[in-house]
């Protein structure tokens, strides 16, 4: 599978670009791209502008325009003016699709064949994008664009230090980039991070992180134009949805509460005929089976209903929201008669999700950072049900949604079958894309569209950038499909591997091997599907065609070991060894400042120490002296009513110790120190200049972390830990009477 400049005289005569396949500045320095091009070396005025919308855990049909009742009326314009794609593959989660997109090359093979954080010995999982895999960002900015990024990354590992940011955007090809650098945030209170800073999030009323990164994305786009009028722009647009938590504003919410009362099984078969109906798929699709973890909807108890449309509810409301955001960022692209010469792609990175699991969760990082415990009972979401949707919410709905969203396919996100790898993809081009509003059935994975948007920008891909030798582009081009509906499939062939579960598609055939964690490999049980003439992949015939089955395994050896998949592996997303504490470290902090998630001190399961020295001028004097967290899950150390306070929100049960003395006025010295006695619990105690003023037990702390946000010093910035100052904003301790502050793992 090797990329080749594809697109034809044809298309390039309708684009308008000049001498496209020898873009002047790949001819300065053909071989290595590491000097900086000049923005005088290229003719840009027709070479068209580059938008990447990815969004995330979006299954196959959410869209409206692939069979949803949600109301997505922007995405489906896109689609009425381009195509739609109905075989289009990802690598069934986050960072390895993310991967595979930004470098046109397979995950295992540029180092990212798991989550960034999954890191272990094999040269297919080293959590980070290989540097011999340039980036579309870095190839197109060598090649004469502006490079813009807004939204999320999750590309760069935990547990390296804070100051190595090699892996963040603007290390890795873009000009600006505003957005959260991990796997999901709160869209209210989001960590944000501007190139490679950590800041505040606004304290507006009304704030989301979807309506901000479009507001960003509109900014570097006008920006760039001002500046340089003629010079094309890739926008790399990320945006939490429809990643948990799912949180949108009340209204478009409230408008699904009377639509999911249908329940799951009901819209599943809705949207199945609707996919028939609009040429989606094949009118001969079978249906799968609704997943074997899924209790049919009649079953359910009239309070499990209740709480389970609320959740879908919030999701739709959240992905209606996202429409509407994207609308704006298309009618900025109108207004400045840019539309027209602007490729779009729009996809997600894998199917939905079934991580809210059997009821739904209203706080997702409980179960993600906690192996020991369960969600929240029905009795329990009932109380709170109005919450979800909200900033008081970090939620997740029933895996029962997921499989409407993934329909006509089983499984989910995180499977190697259907339902994990297909997604959305929509191509909007309106300068070249003539056929508009078709489907197209060709066989595309993700690692096709950056080589096609490198064909049509005539972007030969370095075999040297920044001194470093590069991997071959592995993806091939789709622009053919974008003038003949029957140009053929870009491959033959594409292997599959997540955590152990091996898929291989081979020339319209596809092998299939589920596996158990801590199981011989060997001993893994493969399924075969004809999907020439079974597209939803609903029916196993393994046993009628053994010849076939055995061919497919031979192909997908071959392909790992061409891809630097092997050793197999099946280490999963939850391993506390990548979340683990590094003891015998003291962190020092001088001024107030905000750390994100990977760069902050990890003191799970460990003893630990936090002291800070303070100058009080007067006994009004008060604020947050550390926190870690937010109101889904932290701790924090805070000095109010001149007493000092340790809470630890053990996701939303909380334990706080307050000390039996004030601090004095003057200088003094604070402490919290946590000692372990067992697996996850310990005895909290503060000190106030070295004398014990408090004492309590923590019954049981994160098995992995403690939430998704960061560390704060001096402050406690987006959704606050402890509700005692949640009225005071961040609640800052004045910088001018906060000295050093240190933890301390031991």
């Amino acid at each position: 599978m090797r990329y080749a400049m594809t697109i034809t005289c044809a298309l390039l005569a309708m684009s308008g670009i000049a001498n496209a396949s020898e873009p002047a500045a790949i001819q300065n320095n053909p071989q290595d791209t590491a000097k900086p091009i000049s923005r005088t070396d290229v003719t840009h005025s027709n070479r068209p502008n580059i938008v990447y919308i990815l969004l995330d855990d979006v299954g196959f049909s959410d869209l409206g325009s692939f069979g949803s009742e949600i109301h997505t009326p922007n995405f489906d314009r896109l689609a009425a003016k381009g195509l739609r794609y109905n075989a289009f593959h990802t690598r069934a989660i986050c960072s390895p699709s993310r991967a595979a997109l930004l470098t046109g090359r397979n995950s295992h093979s540029v180092g990212m064949g798991n989550l960034t954080h999954v890191v272990t010995g094999a040269p297919g999982k080293q959590g980070e994008i290989s540097t011999s895999a340039a980036t579309v960002a870095e190839m197109l900015r060598a090649s004469g664009y502006s490079t813009f990024a807004a939204g999320k990354w999750h590309l760069s590992p935990l547990g390296k230090p804070g100051s190595d940011k090699a892996q963040w955007p603007v290390q890795r090809g873009f000009d600006q980039y505003f957005g959260f650098i991990g796997g999901m945030t709160d869209q209210f209170h989001p960590e944000l991070i501007i190139d490679n800073t950590v800041i505040a999030p606004p304290q507006t009323k009304g704030y989301h992180f979807t309506s901000d990164i479009v507001d960003r994305s509109i900014g570097f786009i006008q920006g760039a134009k001002a500046r340089h009028p003629d010079q094309p722009f890739f926008l790399y647009f990320a945006p939490g949805a429809m990643h948990a938590p799912h949180q949108a504003p009340d209204a478009f919410i409230e408008k699904y509460l009377p639509i999911y009362t249908k329940g799951w099984d009901r819209i599943r078969s809705e949207r199945f005929a609707r996919q028939k109906k609009i040429g989606l798929i094949p009118k001969d699709t079978k249906l799968t089976d609704r997943n074997s973890d899924v209790h049919a909807w009649d079953t359910l108890s009239a309070d499990d209903k209740k709480v389970a449309v609320r959740f879908q509810a919030a999701y739709a409301g959240f992905l209606e929201h996202t429409d509407a955001e994207i609308g704006r960022l298309l009618a900025f692209l109108d207004r400045a008669n840019l539309a027209d010469n602007t490729i779009i792609v729009v996809m997600s990175d894998n199917g939905a999700s079934p991580e809210g699991e059997e009821h739904g969760t209203a706080n997702l990082t409980y179960s993600v950072t906690n192996l020991a415990r369960k969600f929240e009972p029905t009795s329990e979401l009932l109380k709170h049900i109005d919450d979800i949707g909200t900033d008081r919410s970090y939620g997740n709905y029933p895996r029962g949604w997921a499989t409407v969203s993934n329909t006509p396919f089983s499984h989910y996100k995180q499977s190697v079958d259907e339902g994990g790898l297909r997604a959305p993809l929509i191509v909007s081009w309106p300068r070249a894309i003539k056929q508009t509003g078709s489907v197209r059935p060709q066989f595309v994975d993700i690692i096709d569209i950056t080589p096609t948007i490198l064909d049509v920008t005539g972007t030969p891909p370095p075999t040297s950038y920044l001194g470093v030798p590069q991997k071959p582009v592995e993806g091939a081009s789709i622009a053919p499909t974008f003038a003949d509906a029957k140009a053929p499939s870009p491959r033959s062939v594409q292997y599959f591997e997540l955590q152990g579960q091996r898929a291989i598609w081979l020339d319209g055939w596809k092998a299939v091997s589920a596996h158990t964690k801590g199981a011989a490999f060997e001993a893994d049980t493969w399924k075969l599907y004809d999907q020439r003439k079974d597209f939803s992949a609903s029916t196993d015939v393994a046993a009628n065609n053994p010849a076939v089955l055995a061919d497919l395994e031979r192909h997908w050896m071959d392909e790992a070991q061409k891809y630097q998949v092997l050793p197999l592996e099946d280490v999963t997303v939850h391993n506390p060894t990548f979340f683990a504490a590094t003891s015998g470290k003291t962190y020092r902090y001088f001024e107030p400042i905000s750390l994100s998630m990977d760069s902050a001190p990890k003191v799970t399961n460990t003893s630990y120490r936090i002291t800070a020295s303070i100058n009080r001028t007067g006994a009004e004097t008060q604020g947050v002296i550390l926190a870690t967290g937010d109101r889904f899950g932290g701790y924090v150390l805070y000095v109010k009513d001149s007493l000092l306070h340790f809470e630890f929100n053990d996701f939303g049960n909380r334990t706080s110790i307050t000390s039996s003395a004030s601090i004095p006025v003057g200088p003094s010295k604070l402490a919290y120190e946590f000692h372990k006695t067992g697996d996850y619990t310990g005895t909290g105690t503060l000190s106030i200049d070295g004398k014990v003023v408090g004492q309590g037990r923590i019954s049981m702390t994160p098995a992995l972390a403690i939430t998704f946000a960061g560390t704060d010093i001096g402050m406690d910035i987006g959704s606050p830990v402890s509700e005692a100052y949640a009225e005071n904003g961040t609640f800052p301790f004045p910088s001018d009477q906060l000295g050093e502050v240190s933890i301390t793992v031991e």
